[in-house]
């Protein structure tokens, strides 16, 4: 069992560090996202509550864009295979 830290995390301060937004990739926002949404519900870590909300942006933007990756990937498969 892992113990709760007394600090409150500011959920995007921790996946950006200094860095800007823009300068974060996709996949490391979602493995931090999941990393610190997981300790949060099983309550091994505390989040600044106000924060959590307001800092779903970020994740919701790295999982929008994936989204249209991957909708451009399926997209290109489908032309690629040609009409049934």
């Amino acid at each position: 069992m892992r113990l709760v830290s007394d600090r409150e995390l500011n959920f995007a301060r921790e996946i950006m560090g200094s860095r800007s937004y823009r300068d974060v990739p996709d996949a490391e926002v979602l493995a931090e996202a999941e990393r610190l949404l997981d300790g949060w519900m099983a309550g091994e870590l505390r989040m600044e509550r106000p924060k959590i909300y307001d800092h779903y942006a970020l994740l919701l933007l790295a999982l929008t864009r994936q989204v249209r990756t991957l909708e451009g990937r399926v997209a290109d498969l489908e032309a690629a295979r040609g009409p049934e």
